[in-house]
């Protein structure tokens, strides 16, 4: 697949740029009873993200491309396939490369829905 499905990109799920720090990155987003999120998200171009810190653990799948995220002084590099767990806390950061799309499940409300 060269992309999302279309029913996991509805309009009333969709990320605002704001949230996302650059136009480049198109998101959607879906909530839990318990207030966890999923995000889906499509880079259009090749990117770097300023070092961060969730107060929940965050899960990475990458469904294509290359993705990368820098935590304990170590490179961790996700292609097709390749999934890891960011523990609640931790400092990261990372890059990745124009058409990669990836996966993300976070503990707590990482997306803040801004619509109302």
């Amino acid at each position: 697949m060269k992309d999302f499905p279309d029913f996991m990109k509805s309009r009333l799920n969709h990320i605002d740029s704001s949230q996302q720090n650059t136009p480049d990155i198109d998101g959607y987003y879906y909530e839990g009873k318990d207030g966890s999120q999923i995000c889906f998200w499509t880079y259009f171009s090749d990117r770097e993200s300023k070092e961060n810190v969730h107060e929940f653990d965050e899960y990475v799948f990458c469904v294509c491309g290359e993705y990368v995220e820098i935590f304990d002084g170590e490179e961790h590099i996700l292609h097709a396939g390749d999934e890891l767990f960011v523990p609640k806390g931790t400092p990261h950061h990372g890059r990745v490369t124009k058409g990669t799309r990836t996966i993300h499940a976070f503990g707590g409300q990482r997306i803040i829905d801004i619509k109302d």
